[in-house]
């Protein structure tokens, strides 16, 4: 098996889905020792944003197909994704491999990969609220692919040092309850 862990959060060693996506991986090749964890950090090896030369690359779009599992840290930052894990989905999200349009509509080809994503936020968003956009952008977009996406949330990571453990706390038992 191999293990695809995109990391995008700036905050480097402070960072909450670092802790998350770090967890997961690790739950993950403990259960299967044989597998092999590839990482790209989006930060410290970042993507240019999408333009045509760019999109002829297809070294991010081969390294996502490869894997079979996707786990992704996904902060929140101005109520949606980091820029760089946008220029990421930019290279994966092409037609033709990952998706086609049919006379019926669109139609996944990359439904055989298992993705989590590691969702920090430093406030608390439920599901029907209106400045969350994490999700309610990554799970359309890993749908339209032919994924259906797992989710384990860190929240209310900027309300105080408290709130923060605990957000970090219920987020990693979320992590074992995946890995279960």
């Amino acid at each position: 098996m191999t293990i695809l862990k995109i990391n995008s959060s700036i905050t480097g060693e402070n960072s909450v889905s670092r802790v998350l996506t770090r967890s997961i991986v690790d739950q993950l090749a403990a259960a299967n020792p044989a597998s092999a964890v590839v990482e790209r950090d989006l930060v410290n090896q970042p993507l240019d944003h999408l333009t045509l030369a760019a999109f002829a690359d297809s070294s991010v779009l081969d390294e996502f197909l490869a894997a079979d599992t996707i786990v992704v840290g996904a902060p929140m930052y101005n109520f949606n994704i980091s820029s760089q894990l946008k220029a990421w989905i930019d290279r994966i999200a092409v037609a033709g491999k990952t998706f086609r349009y049919t006379e019926t509509g669109p139609e996944g080809l990359a439904g055989d990969k298992r993705v989590i994503v590691a969702v920090s936020r430093g406030g608390f968003y439920d599901q029907d609220n209106a400045f969350e956009h994490v999700k309610a952008y990554l799970k359309p977009m890993f749908n339209f692919l032919g994924i259906e996406p797992e989710f384990v949330h860190a929240d209310g990571i900027a309300v105080g040092p408290e709130q923060r453990e605990a957000g970090l706390a219920n987020a990693l038992a979320e992590v074992e309850r995946l890995a279960a």
